[in-house]
């Protein structure tokens, strides 16, 4: 269902128009998710409409999240779907937790 879901995931992202779109396969890295999707929103406004359209587009599918944290300060809203993981997020708050390299490195090279 991983492919299934994440298809939906990056459809729903990608009709709100999201903004610097990130796939990564954390399998390798973690017991807890297999993907994590990471994406920007030019606004507030509009990390809380990506987060909330994929919540939307995944329920049509009978998909329901196991958690969503974030919509009330919307800097950056998590979608957790279990294997799939989605972080929404202000370009600034993205650059300052910078998980893309976070969720590159093997645990030992992490400083």
């Amino acid at each position: 269902m991983s492919t299934e879901l994440n298809a939906i995931v990056i459809q729903a992202l990608e009709d709100v128009k999201a903004k610097d779109l990130v796939t990564l396969d954390v399998s390798s890295l973690s017991d807890v998710m297999d993907t994590m999707i990471i994406a920007s929103g030019t606004s507030t406004r509009h990390v809380k409409s990506l987060a909330e359209n994929v919540v939307e587009e995944a329920k049509k599918h009978d998909i329901r999240p196991l958690g969503v944290e974030g919509l009330d300060a919307p800097e950056w809203v998590l979608v957790d779907f279990g294997d799939t993981i989605v972080h929404v997020m202000m370009p600034a708050t993205r650059e300052l937790y910078d998980l893309e390299k976070l969720w590159s490195m093997k645990p030992g090279e992490r400083s």
